[in-house]
């Protein structure tokens, strides 16, 4: 089981290289994922197969570290909004790997377009824009594990 504090010192030691992500799996089963992007990153644990043993969720809220994502540091006022992941699963910006991306930066969408694709248990999801607009940010990258909430674009 990682603590907190071993939790913090990984996080620490994450801060000052230069490494984007970071994939850790101990003999337990249990894995720790960090990557980051940009300004922001990321902090995502994965389940883990001993549920009593895992840390609290709260003592993990409340390490204070440059790569925990909150509401004050989300991302820039610009008027954008946030369409968010409605599930847990694997963002595809792509129908395919040989097809461009449904969208980029930069893209016009109307409401109801497809985005994105988010696999989850084999089954490929199709996310919708919620609004007519224009892609600001793509917030995650083609292939990454997303949580359900996660941002994934801000559109205007």
């Amino acid at each position: 089981m990682y603590s907190v504090d071993e939790i913090k010192e990984i996080l620490a030691a994450f801060d000052k290289s230069k490494a984007t992500k970071i994939d850790i799996k101990n003999t337990d089963g249990q894995q720790l994922l960090i990557t980051q992007k940009k300004e922001c990153a990321v902090v995502s644990a994965l389940p883990v197969q001993n549920a009593e043993a895992a840390v609290p969720l709260a003592a993990v809220n409340e390490v204070k570290s440059p790569f925990v994502q909150t509401e004050e540091t989300k991302h820039v006022n610009d008027g954008s909004t946030a369409i968010t992941s409605p599930m847990v699963g694997v963002f595809y910006a792509a129908p395919s790997p040989d097809k461009d991306p449904y969208v980029t930066v930069g893209a016009r969408v109307k409401k109801g377009d497809v985005i994105c694709l988010i696999e989850a248990m084999k089954l490929m999801n199709e996310v919708t824009a919620e609004k007519d607009g224009e892609i600001t940010e793509i917030c995650v990258d083609n292939g990454q594990v997303v949580e359900y909430g996660q941002d994934l674009f801000m559109i205007k």
